[in-house]
């Protein structure tokens, strides 16, 4: 009797130890796919953000390279340029100048593509310069102002393993629009410029669409009148 009462006693404690298993093993599996799930979402690339800032000094009327990548870096660029799955890989801006002609800008770059967004404070008139920018210029009207439609190439810079200078030279082919600052051209200019990775020529109608997205997008510009 003895003997039948120690077998019975170890019946719930193995049927324990199996359950117990059972349970371990689940939980083990549930943090293991816990886990997996977070490593892959942390995994997958994020779009660039803007990596210029405002500073209280160039808050004003005037376009700062901030409130220019802002502009520019749209959730919605990649579906403009016919790239929807690519996400922006880098995205910035900055507050240069050309002499004391200022000339803000934006960049953000994609697998294919790469846009600019640039201001020019020069008080010239867009109107009548596509005889300045060579024999594919030509008018261009957007959002109801004077604009140029126009091509340029990029600038191509490598720099030498041995430290010796770096040398530059034309880059790919480019498609730029420059429109007037306000609709009564008094001078002054913003251009979106394009550009593809493959060095193929980009096609007028996606720079358009970009520019007529984005321009219409910066601060104060409806009001400029």
């Amino acid at each position: 009797m003895a003997e039948e009462n120690d077998a019975h006693s170890e019946r719930p404690s193995a049927w324990g130890q199996a359950l117990a298993a059972v349970a371990l093993v689940g939980a083990l599996s549930g943090g293991f796919w816990w886990l997996a799930k977070t490593s892959a979402a942390e995994s997958e690339p994020k779009p660039a953000t803007c990596s210029a800032e405002e500073t209280p000094a160039s808050r004003g009327k005037r376009l700062t390279g901030a409130r220019l990548c802002e502009a520019l870096n749209r959730p919605d660029l990649a579906a403009l340029l016919g790239t929807p799955t690519e996400i922006a890989k880098t995205a910035s801006g900055s507050d240069s100048s050309i002499g004391k002609i200022a000339t803000p800008q934006a960049q953000v770059e994609f697998e294919t593509y790469t846009v600019t967004l640039s201001a020019t404070y020069d008080g010239l008139p867009v109107a009548g310069s596509e005889g300045l920018l060579g024999s594919y210029a030509r008018p261009q009207k957007v959002l109801g102002r004077p604009g140029v439609l126009y091509s340029t190439r990029t600038i191509s810079i490598s720099f030498r393993l041995d430290g010796g200078d770096a040398d530059s030279g034309p880059g790919v082919p480019a498609r730029a629009l420059s429109v007037a600052q306000d609709p009564k051209d008094r001078g002054g200019s913003v251009d979106v410029t394009l550009w593809r990775a493959d060095g193929a020529v980009p096609d007028d109608a996606v720079l358009l669409r970009v520019a007529e997205r984005v321009l219409q997008t910066l601060p104060g510009w409806t009001s400029r009148g």
